[in-house]
């Protein structure tokens, strides 16, 4: 009788291969959750950005008010460069930064702002709002905006 209460005991517990399939299974639902997590974590920073332009843009929309043109709005020369009236970066509040901005043109009639990732390695391209509220994303990272690119959805026609 004592014998085989000792056996129930020692029988408790689970076997290597019970841990081992556990730890496979946590392993493939890792697998499949963090690219999407990535991804996620990724389209959040952009929607960022996309706020942060607008922004922007809204402060050359003040300053045009101003000063009646939307140049002198950057440290650069001719009017292009880190904005002086607004953020250069995308978070606004955060310590990490994954897009600068910059005004890419400015006269006295007319502008277009480019938010740039800041991490090339996760190929996001670049971001750009004009005066004209014309917005593009170069999404496949190649260095213009291309067919298919005149908008910041990733399901834009082209």
């Amino acid at each position: 009788m004592m014998s085989e209460e000792i056996m129930k005991k020692k029988m408790r517990g689970f076997t290597l291969i019970e841990l081992m399939i556990v730890i496979a299974i946590v392993g493939i639902l890792a697998a499949i959750a963090y690219p999407s997590y990535q991804e996620s974590v990724k389209k959040s920073r952009r929607s960022d950005a996309q706020g942060v332009l607008t922004g922007l843009a809204g402060a050359m929309e003040r300053h045009y008010t101003n000063t009646n043109s939307y140049e002198d709005a950057a440290v650069g020369p001719a009017d292009i460069g880190t904005p002086i009236i607004y953020a250069i970066k995308s978070p606004l509040d955060g310590a990490a930064i994954y897009y600068n901005l910059t005004i890419e043109a400015a006269d006295s009639s007319s502008y277009i702002l480019r938010a740039t990732d800041v991490n090339a390695q996760d190929g996001d391209g670049y971001l750009e709002l004009s005066s004209t509220g014309a917005k593009s994303w170069d999404r496949d990272d190649s260095g213009g905006i291309g067919a298919g690119e005149a908008c910041w959805a990733k399901s834009c026609g082209g």
